[in-house]
Order: structure tokens, then C-alpha cells, then sequence
């Protein structure tokens, strides 16, 4: 493939709703191109964007991939994005990357969860988008009413520009044609029509601000439309020199914007990693300013480490195509970075610029992950590192207090899916267990209490022996006092006395759950000249915490999330039910774009699974936040149960 010029280029993100036909349009448009000599086909598993195992086994696209084809005087790079909406962040990302949406609209079934998504992310980004209607045979509709569904939708600024046109939208089209100029202005008042070039020239400026989104009609599969689309792209599609500005934080940490220039500093951005089992990792980047030829060496701004670009690859699925250098605004591919992952700036040693990448979705799934064989711990932690590096959308933790390795994903399918690939790729059988809750032990009321621990050995004995008054505090977790006079105790006991009832506190009596808001007071007790020593105390102290404990009304805390639950009007009443059932306490609602954001709290163990079922109830259309606020008192009756399924496994 020759190195094109910037001007030469369109960067294109097919984006759509998961099975809309983004990739079989693909396959139509490597087809037409001559890259391949047949089209190839989702169930036959011999597509070149899902060349993935995991993508030929399900039949839908998980990856971003990165497909470039020449079309008359024009190289044009798509990416092709999933459409399914546990793997939204890819499309996101390749929205970023790229210089044009085209959002496919798939005929038969008009505007779907995973369009809307996808038209609301390209509104964010003051994306440049054409939407393309895409029909099959089995498919009966009407243009110009789908076409109204999609203004209705998404707005007036969505026009129709396949021929024939009804005349009221052709007048639509070139009223914002004419907004587009002043001078494009003046002529549509003094003469009402346009020239070609003067059409032509009105309606590129206007796709590239994003005032104008073209719908067009084609039916790929029966070879109509697929030149009409490229010669689109071609001639309104902008170059990446046309790009808005890139936002970015220099080195002292003020942001500032660069515009894509080839004569700039060399700068890239890297906005997807794959894990390819036989080459290693490969990072594929944007080339936002200068030009870039093989082994140059740039700075990653995040670690400060110098990364040496060897060879410098195009993709087209999974072949690699070598290329001498790359022009601004081109995407490419680099094998074998050390230290470069998804979202990294790489520039030029002295010209120090970091891009702002978008803020990649909260996963709101989370789950315990563990290896089937206990020895496989490590791998299954590396085979994860791995993972990640190509999807930074899920992540991965360790809980220190219920020792659980946890996993936070999008969703079931993307669960599944990485479940699938640490077998796969790195031999790790895993099972998927349920999220432990990270309960907590307190007091209601008062005790007063006395510790004695007495040993006699046959040598020197133990002698330890405290009064202690417990009741509940408010703020700490442990507000430890003395109020000791006439030497019932000498000071420097006190210590072992307070770290003593520290070390029970992390296991209460009732279920073993770490104890806290306890106040304890020491204020007499007495000791053995001879006899006593720090561990007797700290034994003292133990005795003492676990009677006056006991005796003080323990109860058992959980912790309380709060919820924000965005939902269309539709389904605002099967959301409001759903969460009283889930023991929730609704603290407001504020009508917003997509319908309704509720604000909740409710307890974690109540929302253990929310993500499945919030996409069940609103059709996949609700989405929500959550982050921990505090711990309340757990319900007497399911307390009970609690205590007794942890005193089971104990």
C-alpha cells in the first residue's frame, strides 16, 4: 500500500447497534475494493474484521478493528466497532480516534438501544456523522418514514441527500447548506438554488462542524450503494487535517488545544492494545501531528520512559501491512512497546503533550474470580494484566478483607467472554462465584466490663486484670480512653491494653466481620509486680472486648450504595418498584435527556446483580453509578441468616 498525504486520507468509525451489519458492510466494501475476491461472511466465520476466536465462535464483533482500503485517489481507514453494548468503550474509543462516524441504521428494525448509545457519544464529540440506512431483501420499509423517525430522534439537523429528493427536504438540505456561509447565505436569498461546487463546498464545511448529518439509503449485499458510500466519504468525509483541535495538558499541567499539522512536532496517541499471542502486544495509534518514520524514538508522557517505534505497521484485520513512515493523522500499528498502553501520548523528547482521552465506563458488574486449580493464581493474574491492556474497560482488584480476587465488567456477555479468552490464551480454567459483602460489627448500647487473665506456670506467671466501659461512637472506628488513678494500673500497660482490643476488633462476635464505632474507656483494673507483662494485658483486654461486646448489643452493618438510574419515562415505574423490593430509599428524580435519573440508596447485597436486571427491565436503555456512601444496621430477621451462614463457613 503507497503512503498517502493527510489530505488523502479519512479516518471512518462504522458504528452501529450489534448485528445492524457493520461488518458484513465491511466485507462488501474489501470486496469492492478488490482486497478480497469474495465477501466473506459472519456465519461462516471468514470475515477479516472478526478474525478474532472469541468473534468467530459468538458470531459478533468484541474488537475494534482497523481496516484500510484504497478507493480511487483516497485512503480510507475503517474501523469497524462492536455493536454489542457490553463493549460500548470500543466504540467509543474509535469514535475518538476517527475523523467521521457512519452510523448504520439496519432497515428492518429502524432506531435500536445500540444507535441511540452511539449517536448520543458522536453529539458529545461534535463527531462529524453520516447515518446510512442499510437495507437487506427481506427488509420492507419506507425511506422517507424511517427517515422521520430519525429527525424525530435525533433532529432536524439529520436530512436526506439520496435522489430523488421530496422537494420540502431539498429545501431543508440547502437552508443548512446556506447556514453554513455568509456567502452561501446571501446567494440562497438573492437566487434560492446553489451551484455544484458551491453545493458541494456548503455541504462538506457543514459535515465537518456537524451541523449537517447526511441520511443516505444502500443495499450492500446486492452491490448497490457501496461505490455510492466510498464516493460520500471521499468527497464530504474531512481529511484529518480538518479535525477539531485535540485537547491536551502540557508538561507544567495547563491544557491547551493542537491542531493536526504535518510540519508539528511528532505526537501520537494509542487508542487500543491487542495481546497477539504470536507477536506479543501490538499498540495502535493515531499520528495526530508530524510525520513519523520507522525508529524514531518518542517519550511516553505518562511514565517518562523513551519507546523506540521499529516497524511501523498498517492493519487490515489481522494482516500487517509494512510501511516506511506514516503521515499526520494516519492510524498505524506498533509491535512490542514496553511500556505504552491504551490512552498513551507518545512525543517527541523536549515537545512533552499528553491527550485527554474520554472517561472510559464505570464497570458496574462485579463478580469474584478464581482458579479452578489453586496453583493457577499467578497466571490467571497475569492472563488478566494481559487482558487489560487490550480492554481497559473492565477492572480488576484484590479485596483484602474478603480475600476475594473481584472483576468489574459492562456486563454478563463481556464476563463470559474474558472468562473464555484466560482459558484460551493462557490455559486458566476460572470459576465465576458471587461478590462477598464486606459486612461490619457495632454496638447499641453500653457495657461494663472486667478482662482478668491469670497463669500460673510452675516459673513466672501471667497476671493482666482491667475494667472497661464500651458504648457506641460515632466518628472513629476506635476511641480508646483511659481515666486510671491511684495506680491501679501503671501507664505503661495502657498500650497493650488498647492494641489488645485493636486486634479483636478486626473479627466481632457475631460473624467474624471487623468491629467498629466502638468507644472503650479503661478506668481501673490491677496488676502483679512480678506476674504482669504487655501480653498479659493485651490478653486481658481480649477477654474484656469480648464480653463487653457481647453484652452491648452487637449489631451487624452492611454497606449502603448510592444509586444514580437513568431510565426512559417508560420504564420509570418497573425501576421505582424494583427498587423498593430492594430495600432502597429513593432521595430524588430530576427529568433529564434520556427520561429520569433517580437518586438511591440501597444496600449492596440488594444490587449484587443490578446490571443484568436494570438491562432486562428498561430494554437495555437504563444505565447507572454507583459509589459507596456508608454502613447502616441490617434488618434483624436477615441479620439472622447472615450470622449464621458466616459462623457455617467459619
Amino acid at each position: 500500500m503507497e503512503t498517502y498525504s493527510s489530505e488523502k486520507i479519512r479516518n471512518v468509525a462504522l458504528i452501529g447497534h450489534g448485528g445492524c451489519g457493520k461488518t458484513s458492510l465491511m466485507e462488501q466494501v474489501l470486496f469492492e475494493t478488490g482486497v478480497t475476491k469474495r465477501a466473506g461472511k459472519i456465519e461462516d466465520g471468514n470475515t477479516v474484521s472478526d478474525y478474532d476466536h472469541m468473534e468467530i465462535e459468538t458470531k459478533h464483533s468484541i474488537n475494534m478493528s482497523v481496516i484500510p482500503v484504497e478507493y480511487k485517489d483516497v485512503k480510507i481507514n475503517f474501523i469497524d466497532t462492536p455493536g454489542l453494548l457490553d463493549f460500548s468503550n470500543e466504540m467509543y474509543q474509535a469514535i475518538q480516534a476517527a475523523g467521521i462516524a457512519l452510523l448504520i441504521v439496519d432497515a428492518g428494525s429502524g432506531i435500536q438501544v445500540g444507535t441511540e448509545r452511539a449517536w448520543k457519544f458522536c453529539k458529545q464529540l461534535k463527531k462529524p456523522t453520516f447515518i446510512m440506512i442499510k437495507r437487506k431483501d427481506k427488509d420492507t420499509y419506507v425511506f422517507d418514514d424511517l427517515v422521520a423517525d430519525i429527525r424525530d430522534k435525533f433532529g432536524a439537523v439529520c436530512v436526506p441527500t439520496s435522489y430523488p429528493l421530496k422537494p420540502e427536504m431539498l429545501d431543508e438540505l440547502n437552508e443548512l447548506i446556506a447556514e453554513t456561509d455568509e456567502e452561501l447565505l446571501n446567494k440562497y436569498f438573492d437566487e434560492g438554488v446553489f451551484e455544484d461546487w458551491e453545493f458541494n463546498r456548503g455541504l462538506r464545511s457543514g459535515v465537518a462542524s456537524a451541523d449537517i448529518v447526511p441520511v443516505f439509503a444502500f443495499d450492500p449485499e446486492n452491490g448497490q450503494g457501496v461505490d455510492m458510500m466510498l464516493d460520500v466519504l471521499r468527497k464530504y468525509a474531512p481529511s484529518p487535517l480538518k479535525h477539531a483541535p485535540y485537547k491536551y495538558v502540557d508538561a507544567s499541567g495547563g491544557e491547551d488545544l493542537a491542531e493536526p499539522d504535518p510540519d508539528g512536532p511528532v505526537t501520537t496517541w494509542t487508542f487500543k492494545t491487542l495481546s497477539d499471542p504470536f507477536v506479543g502486544k501490538i499498540s495502535i495509534m493515531k499520528l495526530i501531528t508530524g510525520n513519523l518514520k520507522q525508529g524514531m524514538d518518542l517519550v511516553n508522557t505518562r511514565t517518562g520512559k523513551t519507546e523506540r517505534l521499529g516497524k511501523l505497521v498498517l492493519l487490515r484485520g489481522k494482516e500487517q501491512i509494512e510501511v516506511p513512515e506514516v503521515k499526520c493523522g494516519d492510524i498505524f500499528a506498533v509491535s512490542k512497546l514496553t511500556y505504552t498502553e491504551s490512552g498513551d501520548t507518545l512525543c517527541e523528547k523536549g515537545k512533552s503533550r499528553t491527550y485527554v482521552n474520554i472517561d472510559v465506563q464505570a464497570p458496574t458488574l462485579f463478580k469474584g474470580i478464581e482458579p479452578v486449580n489453586k496453583n493457577d493464581d499467578e497466571k490467571m493474574g497475569i492472563g488478566l494484566a494481559r487482558l487489560r491492556e487490550e480492554d481497559p474497560s473492565f477492572i480488576v482488584r484484590h479485596d483484602a478483607e474478603t480475600k476475594q480476587t473481584l472483576i468489574g465488567t459492562q456486563g454478563e456477555m463481556q464476563l463470559n467472554i474474558l472468562k473464555s479468552k484466560l482459558k484460551d490464551r493462557f490455559g486458566v480454567d476460572v470459576n465465576i462465584v458471587p461478590r462477598k459483602i464486606a459486612y461490619r460489627e457495632t454496638i447499641k448500647g453500653h457495657s461494663d466490663v472486667q478482662g482478668k487473665y491469670k497463669k500460673q506456670t510452675g516459673g513466672a506467671g501471667q497476671y493482666g486484670d482491667v475494667h472497661i466501659r464500651f458504648s457506641p461512637s460515632p466518628d472513629k472506628d476506635l476511641d480508646f480512653s483511659e481515666q486510671l488513678f491511684g495506680g491501679s494500673i501503671p501507664k505503661n500497660y495502657v498500650p497493650a491494653v488498647e492494641k489488645g482490643i485493636q486486634e479483636c476488633m478486626e473479627k466481632g462476635p457475631l460473624a467474624g466481620y471487623p468491629v467498629v464505632n466502638i468507644k472503650a474507656v479503661l478506668y481501673d483494673g490491677s496488676y502483679h509486680e512480678v506476674d504482669s507483662n504487655e501480653m498479659a494485658f493485651k490478653v486481658a483486654a481480649s477477654l474484656a472486648f469480648k464480653k463487653g461486646i457481647t453484652e452491648a448489643s452487637p449489631v451487624l452493618l452492611e454497606p449502603i450504595m448510592h444509586l444514580e438510574i437513568t431510565t426512559p419515562d417508560d420504564f420509570l415505574g418497573d425501576v421505582m418498584g424494583d427498587m423498593n423490593r430492594r430495600r432502597a430509599r429513593i432521595l430524588g428524580m430530576e427529568p433529564v435527556d434520556e427520561g429520569q435519573k433517580l437518586s438511591v440508596e440501597v444496600p449492596m447485597a440488594e444490587i449484587l446483580d443490578y446490571a443484568i436486571s436494570l438491562r432486562s427491565m428498561t430494554q437495555a436503555k437504563g444505565h447507572f453509578t454507583q459509589e459507596f456512601v456508608r454502613y447502616d444496621e441490617v434488618p434483624q430477621h436477615l441479620a439472622t441468616k447472615i450470622i449464621a451462614k458466616a459462623n457455617e463457613e467459619n
